[in-house]
């Protein structure tokens, strides 16, 4: 399974509108691949519209690109959308396969662009980490690792509030297990951001 992870950029006031139009494009009769998660964010770069789909053959996620590339109002957004980014990802190979549903209603997206040569060892340190910091990680939604652009991984976090977040998050690191061993020094830089669920979002 591969991911695309698409941002619309747009007025504040035009969120609503932006994440309309996105949700009808990634369901039309036409469209492949599985809509995951279509959030707006609240805390980080704000006017951003998330949405992340699953693609079960890279030639699907192929073709959709080409469908926005080469349409003149992408995402049945293109009034409002300022700018348009779409990120190709491969899940990490020894996650489960991502769950939708309730994950708790406040999700948090991070980016760690890595230094070259950075995925390897961070793979390996995930792998090692997951199953010790079960309380926290069984929260974790995805991490990918991208296909196209610069080394980087992006994981998507579902927690109830802020507090559970920090609460879990400081255990793990009490505990030794977190954060993974040898990840944080392939980090070159890191962004995060909060995003909330749309009312049509399979990840709620």
């Amino acid at each position: 399974m591969l991911c695309e992870l698409a941002t619309l950029t747009c007025p504040l006031l035009a969120l609503g509108q932006a994440t309309a139009g996105a949700e009808a494009w990634v369901k039309d009769g036409d469209a492949a691949g599985q809509l995951l998660g279509l959030w707006r964010t609240e805390v980080g770069a704000l006017g951003r519209v998330l949405v992340l789909r699953a693609f079960e053959a890279p030639e699907d996620m192929t073709a959709e690109r080409r469908r926005a590339l080469l349409s003149a109002s992408p995402f049945n957004a293109g009034s409002v959308v300022t700018a348009l980014e779409m990120d190709s990802y491969a899940p990490f190979p020894f996650l489960p396969p991502i769950r939708t549903g309730r994950r708790g209603g406040l999700y948090e997206v991070r980016t760690y662009r890595l230094k070259p040569g950075g995925l390897p060892p961070t793979l390996a340190g995930w792998e090692a980490a997951i199953a010790p910091a079960r309380d926290l990680t069984e929260h974790l939604v995805v991490n990918m690792y991208a296909l196209d652009g610069p080394p980087r991984i992006t994981h998507i976090w579902g927690f109830a509030s802020l507090e559970e977040r920090g609460r879990l998050r400081a255990q793990a690191y009490a505990s030794g297990h977190w954060p993974p061993k040898g990840g944080p020094e392939q980090i070159a830089e890191a962004t995060s951001s909060l995003a909330l669920p749309e009312p049509g979002s399979p990840l709620a």
